[in-house]
Protein backbone atom coordinates (compact mmCIF):
# COMPACT_ATOMS: atom_id res chain seq x y z
CA UNK A 1 0.00 0.00 0.00
CA UNK A 2 2.75 2.05 1.16
CA UNK A 3 4.57 1.95 -2.26
CA UNK A 4 1.24 2.80 -4.21
CA UNK A 5 0.93 5.74 -2.46
CA UNK A 6 4.71 6.95 -3.30
CA UNK A 7 3.81 5.99 -6.52
CA UNK A 8 0.81 8.44 -6.94
CA UNK A 9 2.65 10.97 -5.20
CA UNK A 10 5.66 10.75 -7.86
CA UNK A 11 5.24 14.01 -9.85
CA UNK A 12 6.14 12.41 -13.49
CA UNK A 13 3.33 9.54 -12.57
CA UNK A 14 0.89 11.87 -11.64
CA UNK A 15 1.27 13.98 -15.04
CA UNK A 16 1.48 10.63 -16.83
CA UNK A 17 -2.24 10.02 -15.26
CA UNK A 18 -3.61 13.28 -15.35
CA UNK A 19 -2.57 12.72 -18.79
CA UNK A 20 -4.20 10.16 -19.47
CA UNK A 21 -7.84 11.49 -18.01
CA UNK A 22 -7.45 13.92 -20.18
CA UNK A 23 -7.04 12.13 -23.04
CA UNK A 24 -10.06 10.20 -21.86
CA UNK A 25 -12.28 13.35 -21.27
CA UNK A 26 -11.77 14.33 -24.84
CA UNK A 27 -12.19 10.79 -26.50
CA UNK A 28 -15.56 10.67 -25.04
CA UNK A 29 -16.72 14.39 -26.10
CA UNK A 30 -15.36 13.91 -29.56
CA UNK A 31 -17.72 10.15 -29.66
CA UNK A 32 -20.23 12.37 -28.32
CA UNK A 33 -20.08 15.41 -29.82
CA UNK A 34 -18.54 14.46 -33.13
CA UNK A 35 -16.95 17.86 -34.34
CA UNK A 36 -16.36 18.91 -37.43
CA UNK A 37 -12.36 19.03 -37.74
CA UNK A 38 -10.34 20.40 -40.77
CA UNK A 39 -8.25 18.29 -42.93
CA UNK A 40 -4.61 18.07 -41.59
CA UNK A 41 -1.45 19.13 -43.47
CA UNK A 42 0.93 16.24 -43.99
CA UNK A 43 4.73 17.04 -44.39
CA UNK A 44 6.54 14.50 -46.49
CA UNK A 45 9.83 13.68 -47.62
CA UNK A 46 12.11 10.60 -47.39
CA UNK A 47 14.19 10.16 -44.38
CA UNK A 48 16.81 12.70 -44.14
CA UNK A 49 15.32 14.71 -46.77
CA UNK A 50 14.93 17.69 -44.35
CA UNK A 51 11.13 16.80 -43.45
CA UNK A 52 12.12 17.74 -39.55
CA UNK A 53 13.42 21.41 -40.27
CA UNK A 54 10.76 21.85 -42.78
CA UNK A 55 7.88 20.39 -40.06
CA UNK A 56 9.12 22.68 -37.24
CA UNK A 57 9.48 25.90 -39.20
CA UNK A 58 5.78 25.28 -40.71
CA UNK A 59 4.52 24.59 -36.95
CA UNK A 60 6.16 27.50 -35.67
CA UNK A 61 2.99 29.15 -37.26
CA UNK A 62 0.49 30.07 -34.19
CA UNK A 63 -2.39 28.77 -36.73
CA UNK A 64 -0.79 24.38 -36.77
CA UNK A 65 -1.84 22.59 -33.98
CA UNK A 66 1.17 20.16 -33.81
CA UNK A 67 2.39 17.16 -31.55
CA UNK A 68 6.15 17.61 -32.15
CA UNK A 69 6.89 14.26 -33.07
CA UNK A 70 6.54 11.34 -35.66
CA UNK A 71 3.73 9.37 -34.51
CA UNK A 72 4.40 5.86 -36.97
CA UNK A 73 3.26 3.57 -34.40
CA UNK A 74 -0.37 4.79 -34.94
CA UNK A 75 -0.32 5.26 -38.53
CA UNK A 76 1.11 1.51 -38.70
CA UNK A 77 -1.55 0.47 -36.13
CA UNK A 78 -4.19 1.54 -38.52
CA UNK A 79 -2.02 -0.33 -41.27
CA UNK A 80 1.07 -1.39 -41.30
CA UNK A 81 3.49 -4.49 -41.19
CA UNK A 82 2.03 -5.96 -37.64
CA UNK A 83 -0.83 -6.12 -39.54
CA UNK A 84 -0.82 -6.88 -43.13
CA UNK A 85 1.54 -9.47 -42.80
CA UNK A 86 4.72 -7.84 -42.81
CA UNK A 87 4.15 -6.43 -46.61
CA UNK A 88 5.70 -2.82 -45.68
CA UNK A 89 4.69 0.46 -44.20
CA UNK A 90 2.91 1.51 -47.42
CA UNK A 91 -1.00 2.10 -48.09
CA UNK A 92 -3.00 2.83 -50.58
CA UNK A 93 -6.67 3.47 -51.27
CA UNK A 94 -7.62 0.23 -51.54
CA UNK A 95 -6.31 0.27 -47.61
CA UNK A 96 -8.16 3.44 -46.38
CA UNK A 97 -11.13 2.90 -44.05
CA UNK A 98 -13.77 5.16 -42.47
CA UNK A 99 -12.55 4.23 -39.18
CA UNK A 100 -9.00 4.96 -39.92
CA UNK A 101 -10.17 8.61 -40.63
CA UNK A 102 -12.47 8.92 -37.45
CA UNK A 103 -9.40 7.14 -35.28
CA UNK A 104 -6.85 9.51 -36.44
CA UNK A 105 -9.14 12.91 -35.84
CA UNK A 106 -9.79 11.34 -32.88
CA UNK A 107 -6.05 11.03 -31.64
CA UNK A 108 -5.39 14.56 -32.72
CA UNK A 109 -8.52 15.74 -31.06
CA UNK A 110 -7.63 14.05 -27.77
CA UNK A 111 -3.91 15.24 -27.65
CA UNK A 112 -4.50 18.58 -29.51
CA UNK A 113 -7.59 20.13 -29.34
CA UNK A 114 -9.82 21.60 -32.56
CA UNK A 115 -7.81 23.43 -34.77
CA UNK A 116 -5.60 22.61 -38.04
CA UNK A 117 -3.31 19.72 -37.56
CA UNK A 118 0.45 19.93 -38.88
CA UNK A 119 1.87 16.25 -39.07
CA UNK A 120 4.96 15.27 -40.26
CA UNK A 121 5.52 11.00 -40.40
CA UNK A 122 8.01 10.08 -42.42
CA UNK A 123 6.41 6.80 -43.43
CA UNK A 124 3.08 8.78 -44.73
CA UNK A 125 5.50 9.49 -48.21
CA UNK A 126 4.92 5.63 -48.50
CA UNK A 127 1.05 6.46 -48.38
CA UNK A 128 -0.56 9.27 -50.32
CA UNK A 129 -3.30 7.34 -51.99
CA UNK A 130 -4.63 5.99 -48.50
CA UNK A 131 -4.42 9.62 -46.91
CA UNK A 132 -6.02 11.29 -50.27
CA UNK A 133 -9.10 8.52 -49.79
CA UNK A 134 -9.31 9.68 -45.75
CA UNK A 135 -9.03 13.21 -46.22
CA UNK A 136 -9.77 14.38 -49.58
CA UNK A 137 -9.12 18.06 -48.31
CA UNK A 138 -6.11 17.46 -46.66
CA UNK A 139 -2.51 19.79 -48.28
CA UNK A 140 0.47 18.06 -48.70
CA UNK A 141 4.10 19.95 -48.39
CA UNK A 142 6.70 17.50 -49.87
CA UNK A 143 10.46 18.10 -49.66
CA UNK A 144 13.12 16.72 -51.92
CA UNK A 145 16.73 16.49 -51.41
CA UNK A 146 19.68 15.26 -54.40
CA UNK A 147 19.85 11.70 -53.99
CA UNK A 148 23.64 11.43 -53.58
CA UNK A 149 23.53 13.39 -50.44
CA UNK A 150 19.91 12.13 -49.32
CA UNK A 151 21.31 8.59 -49.66
CA UNK A 152 24.52 9.22 -47.99
CA UNK A 153 22.85 10.59 -44.92
CA UNK A 154 20.97 7.59 -44.66
CA UNK A 155 24.28 5.56 -45.07
CA UNK A 156 25.43 7.30 -41.80
CA UNK A 157 22.16 7.24 -40.11
CA UNK A 158 21.92 3.45 -40.36
CA UNK A 159 24.93 3.24 -38.41
CA UNK A 160 25.05 6.22 -36.18
CA UNK A 161 21.73 6.63 -35.70
CA UNK A 162 20.75 10.72 -34.60
CA UNK A 163 21.57 13.18 -31.99
CA UNK A 164 17.78 12.61 -30.69
CA UNK A 165 17.71 8.76 -31.17
CA UNK A 166 18.21 5.94 -33.15
CA UNK A 167 16.24 4.74 -36.63
CA UNK A 168 16.14 0.74 -36.04
CA UNK A 169 12.67 -0.62 -36.21
CA UNK A 170 12.52 -3.30 -33.87
CA UNK A 171 11.70 -0.50 -31.29
CA UNK A 172 7.87 -0.26 -32.76
CA UNK A 173 7.73 -4.52 -34.52
CA UNK A 174 9.67 -6.26 -32.51
CA UNK A 175 11.73 -9.12 -34.32
CA UNK A 176 11.83 -9.05 -37.85
CA UNK A 177 10.14 -12.22 -39.30
CA UNK A 178 12.68 -13.67 -41.08
CA UNK A 179 17.12 -12.89 -41.19
CA UNK A 180 18.00 -9.66 -42.79
CA UNK A 181 21.74 -9.80 -42.74
CA UNK A 182 22.41 -6.24 -44.60
CA UNK A 183 25.71 -5.24 -45.59
CA UNK A 184 27.63 -8.80 -44.71
CA UNK A 185 25.54 -8.65 -41.67
CA UNK A 186 26.14 -5.96 -40.11
CA UNK A 187 22.73 -5.25 -39.80
CA UNK A 188 20.41 -7.82 -38.99
CA UNK A 189 16.78 -5.20 -38.80
CA UNK A 190 16.11 -2.47 -41.22
CA UNK A 191 16.05 0.61 -40.24
CA UNK A 192 13.93 4.16 -41.45
CA UNK A 193 10.84 2.28 -42.83
CA UNK A 194 9.88 -0.55 -44.81
CA UNK A 195 8.99 -0.13 -48.32
CA UNK A 196 7.33 -2.95 -50.97
CA UNK A 197 10.04 -5.47 -51.76
CA UNK A 198 12.14 -5.03 -49.03
CA UNK A 199 12.45 -8.82 -48.54
CA UNK A 200 13.88 -9.00 -51.71
CA UNK A 201 17.21 -6.67 -50.34
CA UNK A 202 17.83 -7.97 -47.09
CA UNK A 203 21.33 -9.40 -48.12
CA UNK A 204 22.33 -6.43 -50.04
CA UNK A 205 24.79 -3.72 -49.68
CA UNK A 206 24.17 -0.74 -47.05
CA UNK A 207 24.04 1.67 -50.39
CA UNK A 208 22.02 -0.19 -51.88
CA UNK A 209 19.47 -0.26 -49.35
CA UNK A 210 19.32 3.03 -49.14
CA UNK A 211 19.20 3.72 -52.52
CA UNK A 212 15.98 1.44 -52.86
CA UNK A 213 14.64 3.42 -49.85
CA UNK A 214 15.44 6.82 -51.11
CA UNK A 215 13.83 5.45 -54.46
CA UNK A 216 10.97 4.20 -53.52
CA UNK A 217 10.08 7.03 -51.11
CA UNK A 218 10.16 9.23 -53.67
CA UNK A 219 8.59 7.15 -56.37
CA UNK A 220 5.63 6.93 -54.32
CA UNK A 221 5.40 9.57 -53.12
CA UNK A 222 5.40 11.20 -57.29
CA UNK A 223 3.03 8.58 -58.02
CA UNK A 224 0.53 9.62 -55.42
CA UNK A 225 1.15 13.38 -56.08
CA UNK A 226 -0.99 12.82 -59.71
CA UNK A 227 -3.88 12.34 -57.20
CA UNK A 228 -3.70 15.79 -55.22
CA UNK A 229 -5.16 18.75 -56.95
CA UNK A 230 -2.53 21.53 -58.20
CA UNK A 231 -3.11 23.61 -55.03
CA UNK A 232 -3.19 21.09 -52.27
CA UNK A 233 0.69 19.72 -53.33
CA UNK A 234 3.16 21.98 -52.29
CA UNK A 235 7.05 20.96 -53.13
CA UNK A 236 10.15 22.23 -51.85
CA UNK A 237 13.91 21.29 -52.30
CA UNK A 238 16.10 20.83 -49.34
CA UNK A 239 18.85 22.78 -51.23
CA UNK A 240 16.53 25.86 -50.78
CA UNK A 241 17.21 25.59 -47.34
CA UNK A 242 20.85 27.22 -47.71
CA UNK A 243 20.09 29.24 -50.97
CA UNK A 244 16.78 30.91 -50.58
CA UNK A 245 15.87 29.69 -47.15
CA UNK A 246 13.40 33.02 -46.79
CA UNK A 247 11.89 33.29 -49.77
CA UNK A 248 11.25 29.24 -50.23
CA UNK A 249 8.69 29.20 -46.66
CA UNK A 250 6.99 32.59 -47.80
CA UNK A 251 5.76 30.69 -50.50
CA UNK A 252 5.15 27.57 -48.66
CA UNK A 253 3.14 29.96 -45.62
CA UNK A 254 1.24 31.80 -48.56
CA UNK A 255 0.37 28.56 -50.41
CA UNK A 256 -1.26 27.60 -47.33
CA UNK A 257 -2.90 30.46 -46.68
CA UNK A 258 -0.72 31.44 -43.69
CA UNK A 259 0.60 35.11 -42.53
CA UNK A 260 4.43 35.18 -43.02
CA UNK A 261 5.22 37.55 -40.25
CA UNK A 262 7.89 38.99 -39.02
CA UNK A 263 8.55 36.07 -36.76
CA UNK A 264 8.61 33.64 -38.96
CA UNK A 265 10.57 35.28 -41.44
CA UNK A 266 13.31 35.64 -39.08
CA UNK A 267 13.07 32.00 -38.14
CA UNK A 268 13.49 30.97 -41.67
CA UNK A 269 16.55 33.52 -42.23
CA UNK A 270 18.57 31.60 -39.17
CA UNK A 271 17.27 28.32 -39.51
CA UNK A 272 18.64 25.48 -37.03
CA UNK A 273 18.36 22.14 -38.29
CA UNK A 274 17.91 19.93 -34.67
CA UNK A 275 18.03 15.93 -36.27
CA UNK A 276 21.75 15.54 -36.87
CA UNK A 277 23.20 12.85 -37.54
CA UNK A 278 26.94 13.67 -38.78
CA UNK A 279 28.38 17.23 -38.82
CA UNK A 280 26.46 20.16 -40.21
CA UNK A 281 24.30 19.92 -43.06
CA UNK A 282 25.45 21.34 -46.69
CA UNK A 283 25.17 20.72 -50.46
CA UNK A 284 27.07 17.79 -51.60
CA UNK A 285 28.47 16.42 -48.18
CA UNK A 286 28.17 12.85 -49.77
CA UNK A 287 31.52 14.18 -51.47
CA UNK A 288 33.10 13.88 -47.86
CA UNK A 289 31.10 11.08 -46.23
CA UNK A 290 30.42 8.06 -48.35
CA UNK A 291 31.74 9.41 -51.75
CA UNK A 292 32.42 5.34 -52.91
CA UNK A 293 29.67 3.97 -51.93
CA UNK A 294 27.56 6.95 -53.75
CA UNK A 295 29.59 5.92 -57.07
CA UNK A 296 28.35 2.62 -56.79
CA UNK A 297 24.48 3.78 -56.71
CA UNK A 298 24.70 6.22 -59.21
CA UNK A 299 23.24 4.66 -62.17
CA UNK A 300 20.66 2.73 -59.95
CA UNK A 301 19.33 6.44 -58.91
CA UNK A 302 20.05 8.53 -61.91
CA UNK A 303 16.53 8.61 -63.62
CA UNK A 304 14.66 9.44 -60.22
CA UNK A 305 17.31 11.98 -59.78
CA UNK A 306 16.94 13.47 -63.38
CA UNK A 307 12.87 13.09 -63.01
CA UNK A 308 13.40 15.57 -59.40
CA UNK A 309 15.32 18.02 -61.65
CA UNK A 310 19.09 17.28 -60.39
CA UNK A 311 22.28 17.05 -62.32
CA UNK A 312 23.54 13.67 -61.39
CA UNK A 313 27.11 14.44 -62.87
CA UNK A 314 27.31 17.95 -61.51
Amino acid sequence: MFAKLVKLLDPEIRAKNLRAFKYAARGLAFDRLDPSLPDPVFVLGCSRSGTTVTYETLAAAPEFLSLGVEIPEFWNGLYGPLNNGWHSEAAGAEQARPAHRAAALRYFYQRLGRGQVLDKTCINTLRVPYLNALFPKAKYVFIQRDGRDNISSMIDGWRLGRSDGSFHLSQFFGPFPEPVAINGGEFNEWHFFLPPGWREYNRASLEDVCAFQWLSANRLALEGKRLIPEERWIQLRYEDLFERPVEMFREAFERLDIPFDAALRARCAHLAPTSIVKGAPKKQKWKDHNPEAIEHILPMIRPMMAELGYDADA
